[in-house]
């Protein structure tokens, strides 16, 4: 299950990431999305886990739970959205 993780701290990377979710079941991938130009997290990022059990589980235990001072989003992520080549000339 691809899950999507918003309002992280800006100082949350991949692995500390994937560590917050691994306390719930194996974790097989975890993506903080950061900026092209600044490299800087833009808070928020995507969360795999095989199991939907361990993943139910890991949204319901990191919802809305602080850390670095910031309250989690976890969410089912949404299937992306196939892009429209909108040439602006």
């Amino acid at each position: 299950m691809n899950m999507y993780v918003s309002n992280l701290s800006f100082h949350t990377d991949d692995q500390a990431l994937k560590a917050l979710f691994a306390q719930f079941g194996n974790v097989s991938s975890a993506k903080v999305i950061s900026d092209r130009e600044t490299g800087r997290s833009r808070g928020f990022g995507f969360v795999e886990m095989d199991d939907a059990t361990e993943a139910e589980a890991a949204m319901k235990g990191l919802n809305n739970k602080e850390v670095e001072g910031r309250a989690m989003s976890v969410s089912v992520a949404k299937e992306k959205a196939p892009r429209t080549d909108n040439k602006r000339w």
